[in-house]
């Protein structure tokens, strides 16, 4: 027999499930906490007892997109993302990050393209957004200071350069861009990324 919390942690799975379904297929305004129960299978209270809002609901969603689980640990401190700053080996590092980027957009584009929509008309979906450019923006920073203790960078480029290409090349814009918009498929996508960011950051060899 299932646990109570055990329970507790798959209707919380199944109402996130519901949610991002609605969120993508009509969008964030239009998606009722009523609707999501509904698709869930839950009684409304339910939802709300469990999130309190429905923006509250999206802002879990997107962080257990971008952890791929619902763990509270800080993507810095995640072993996957300590095993690629102490790697040696810059290279290694970029490909690294480029494939771990892949493998955080496959499961977080669609909720990225919900809450920049949504964010344009709503404040606290803004500031969600913004929120998120924020962690992004010291996540490549922490990045580019562990590749600046292994290799000496591109001429003319300092760290915050180097910190501005990374964003932009790893940015859910140029993904977007590049998988939705122009047909190439996240394999794809994770190798010119890669080769980009090798090309654009360090020295000729």
């Amino acid at each position: 027999m299932m646990r109570r919390a055990d329970r507790t942690q798959a209707n919380r799975q199944r109402m996130r499930a519901a949610a991002q379904t609605l969120f993508t297929a009509r969008g964030y305004a239009a998606t009722s906490m009523q609707a999501i129960a509904d698709e869930a299978g839950m009684a409304v209270q339910t939802l709300y007892f469990t999130f309190g809002t429905k923006r509250a609901l999206l802002a879990e969603l997107l962080d257990v997109a971008v952890a791929g689980d619902d763990e509270p640990v800080p993507s810095l401190d995640r072993p996957q993302v300590q095993a690629l700053l102490d790697d040696p080996d810059p290279v290694a590092q970029l490909r690294e990050q480029a494939r771990q980027a892949r493998e955080i957009y496959e499961r977080v584009a669609p909720v990225l393209q919900v809450i920049a929509h949504a964010a344009t008309a709503d404040p606290e979906i803004h500031e969600l957004w913004e929120a998120n450019n924020a962690q992004r923006v010291v996540m490549m920073e922490r990045m580019v200071t562990a590749l600046v203790t292994k290799t000496a960078l591109r001429e003319g480029l300092d760290a915050t350069m180097a910190t501005d290409i990374t964003l932009a090349l790893l940015g859910p814009e140029v993904y977007h861009l590049l998988t939705a918009r122009r047909g190439w498929d996240a394999e794809r996508w994770e190798r010119w990324t890669a080769d980009a960011l090798v090309t654009q950051l360090l020295p000729p060899r």
